[in-house]
């Protein structure tokens, strides 16, 4: 009776290493997450801070940092994206729906990650969206114009205007229109049956527009388009510099 040499089964090579690299793995993500969570939390706050300095207000603040991996962009001192969402905020008083920068190219410097909360941060490009109703536009409109019995509504991609000019109760579709820096309202169409006196006033009058309250950043105010049933204020600041000193 012959005996088989019983062979050990060949241990299988980097098993116990592959394992140690899932477990820092996990340890990695888990870590990248809590920590991108604080830093949310205190970008929230910053950012609260910095409208502030603009009389703009809101019922809530997000922050949500964009781009692969919150610390690896940190240890490079560079984010490619952040986005600050506020929720039905306040601009001058004036209440709207949602106030969303969207901020890229967020250059951190080496200072900052050492604790001098005096370094500067630069920001290549921030997109300021502000959505607002047609009741606050007209609250806008009619503190500049003085026209009596203002009313904006959304009727397509378009406004609708009703209003009182001299005694005469005029409809009106209107477009707005960004002019240096100002939200005019371009009248498109109004009844064959308007006087050319009251047409020349009501024309004039909405054309002259309004100054959109100062935005974070210092934005400009680059466009304005209805959508649904909101405005959509569009405005874009470039190379700005944050700095705690």
């Amino acid at each position: 009776m012959s005996t088989r040499e019983v062979r050990p089964k060949p241990r299988r090579r980097g098993r116990g290493f592959l394992i140690f690299l899932v477990i820092v793995l996990i340890i990695l993500v888990v870590g990248d997450r809590v920590a991108e969570s604080v830093a949310e939390k205190r970008l929230a706050t910053e950012a609260v801070n910095e409208a502030a300095q603009y009389d703009v207000t809101a019922a809530s603040t997000t922050a949500e940092v964009g781009g692969f991996g919150f610390l690896p962009q940190l240890a490079q001192g560079e984010f490619s994206e952040i986005t600050v969402t506020m929720d039905q905020p306040s601009v001058s008083k004036v209440s709207a729906e949602e106030l969303t920068m969207v901020m890229k190219g967020i250059q951190i410097p080496r200072e900052l990650l050492t604790g001098d909360t005096s370094a500067t941060v630069t920001v290549s490009r921030a997109d300021v969206h502000l959505t607002m109703s047609p009741a606050a536009l007209t609250k806008l409109t009619s503190a500049a114009s003085g026209i009596e019995g203002l009313n904006l509504s959304a009727i397509g991609e378009k406004l609708q205007a009703k209003l009182t000019v001299r005694g005469y109760d005029a409809t009106a579709t209107v477009r707005p229109e960004v002019r240096n820096g100002r939200i005019g309202l371009i009248v498109e169409n109004l009844p064959d049956g308007v006087p050319s006196q009251v047409r020349t006033v009501v024309t004039a009058l909405l054309a002259r527009g309004v100054r959109i309250p100062d935005l974070p950043f210092g934005a400009r105010v680059t466009g304005a388009d209805v959508q649904g049933q909101s405005l959509l204020v569009t405005a874009t600041a470039t190379d700005v510099k944050l700095s705690g000193s």
